[in-house]
């Protein structure tokens, strides 16, 4: 165990050290997603749960705001062209 964030997580959570080191595989591939993956997924994700695209696009717009990747805010329109575009 050579992560120090591995390391850090075993520590503080008391997780064995191979346990610890899978959540933070999940947890780095969960934000490992491109802005283009993250808003699609999410656009899908909500659809299947029979949300209109207008609370959607709100939706989606809020959480890429609070997402730690370097987001360019994105219009409505920009949003819909990585989805259907």
């Amino acid at each position: 165990m050579t992560d120090p964030l591995v390391r850090h997580v075993a520590q503080s959570t008391g997780l064995p050290p191979a346990v610890a080191a899978r959540v933070v595989a999940d947890v780095v591939a969960y934000y490992g997603e491109t802005v283009e993956q993250f808003v699609r997924r999410r656009h899908a994700e909500l659809r299947n749960r029979q949300h209109r695209n207008a609370e959607i696009w709100t939706a989606v717009a809020e959480e890429l705001a609070a997402r730690p990747f370097a987001a360019e805010a994105l219009s409505e329109r920009q949003l819909r062209r990585i989805v259907y575009g």
